[in-house]
């Protein structure tokens, strides 16, 4: 039976060398010092296990400060040795500890250079994977702080073929497809580029971010912070729509009766909308105020054409009839139906723009000109 753990005092030797990669590693990578020690002490015990039939009763003190890196090894003293990977017989046992006696657990100082070629071989394959693992980490642990955030990241590579970028955001890689980009733009290599992170995802190849530059929600975090009042939760952000490159609808709402809401979006002399439109290369965007009235709503999201009333149908609640001048009728639909289309995307209803007078072209058609279809937020 056991009687304690005895350790032989052996003078240490100096791993300064093993200590001063694991920094680096941390410096250069980002993974930590005791992320590397716990794998490397994990490759040690395997490898002792596979080098000594079995045996894994091993401890491996490693203290980065001190440059100390000890692996001990076990065995049970006993008078005649059946196993040699698991007993030790009691005179080279009471060598190592003079109070050793029949049953005691003898720590036996080990050189891991002694381990064979296998054994070898899996603490590097093990120390690789866990420098992997600790990439994978720390590069999830980045994204993850930076999601649906905008960041501002180095363009590393534009593949002529595709048109997809390659962004660095940090430590980390992203790809921004050429489905996220804004069309007209051309991002050149060792410049940089806003991107919005829609979500981070992880499976066995690792993190990923999903960026894009053409979301929603790209243009709600631009002006939460070109904007203090909507920072500060004194003006809201309602709802977004976007058609990237071209258009964008976003309705706001003031909690404070003192501040324009559309005024403090716009900024002094436009100054605030405008670095935002800038940074989207010239996007146009309406900014319209918002309204728990639907009709009310409806009509500031049709701007800028005037609107002479809303009707909400009363057998579809999310769907409405807007009434419009003749000579706004245009404006109101807007090029290839654009205008009336974001409208029913910001409000959630389906428009129908009808001219004042009722009468419609003869080369018109109606059910595709000028109806607009809601859509939630939430579904852009």
């Amino acid at each position: 039976m056991a009687k304690g753990k005895k350790k032989a005092t052996v003078e240490n030797p100096n791993h300064e060398d093993l200590f001063n990669a694991l920094n680096m590693l941390q410096e250069e990578r980002g993974i930590p010092v005791d992320f590397m020690t716990a794998h490397i002490q994990k490759a040690i015990v395997t490898a002792c296990k596979n080098t000594y039939g079995g045996n894994d009763d091993v401890d491996v003190v490693m203290d980065s400060e001190k440059g100390q890196f000890d692996v001990f090894m076990y065995k049970q003293a006993v008078e005649e040795v059946s196993d040699p990977n698991r007993e030790i017989d009691l005179e080279t046992a009471k060598n190592l500890d003079p109070t050793a006696e029949v049953g005691t657990r003898v720590a036996i100082r080990l050189d891991p250079k002694q381990f064979g070629r296998i054994a070898v071989a899996t603490v590097r394959s093990i120390i690789r994977q866990g420098i992997r693992d600790g990439e994978k980490s720390q590069m999830l642990a980045e994204f993850q702080s930076k999601n649906q955030e905008i960041v501002t990241a180095l363009v590393e590579r534009v593949d002529d073929k595709t048109g997809n970028i390659t962004l660095r955001l940090g430590r980390a890689i992203a790809v921004l497809p050429k489905s996220e980009q804004i069309g007209t733009e051309k991002p050149q290599e060792g410049g940089t580029l806003k991107v919005y992170v829609v979500d981070v995802k992880s499976n066995e190849r690792g993190p990923r971010a999903i960026i894009s530059r053409t979301h929603p929600d790209m243009v709600k975090r631009l002006f939460e912070t070109e904007v203090p009042e909507i920072y500060d939760g004194i003006v809201e952000i309602k709802s977004v729509s976007r058609e990237a490159g071209s258009r964008t609808k976003i309705a706001v709402l003031s909690h404070n009766p003192d501040v324009d809401a559309i005024g403090a979006c716009i900024g002094t002399g436009g100054t605030r909308v405008r670095n935002i439109v800038e940074e989207l290369g010239g996007e146009k965007i309406d900014i319209v105020e918002y309204s728990d009235d639907a009709a009310k709503f409806v009509a500031a999201a049709l701007s800028p054409s005037e609107v002479v009333k809303v009707e909400i149908d009363d057998k579809n609640p999310k769907a409405c009839k807007a009434t419009v001048p003749d000579s706004q009728l245009s404006l109101a639909i807007g090029n290839k139906g654009q205008n009336v289309r974001l409208a029913a995307k910001l409000t959630g209803y389906k428009i129908d723009i009808r001219p004042e007078s009722g009468f419609f072209g003869e080369d018109e058609d109606v059910d595709e000109v000028y109806i607009g279809d809601g859509l939630d937020a939430d579904e852009y």
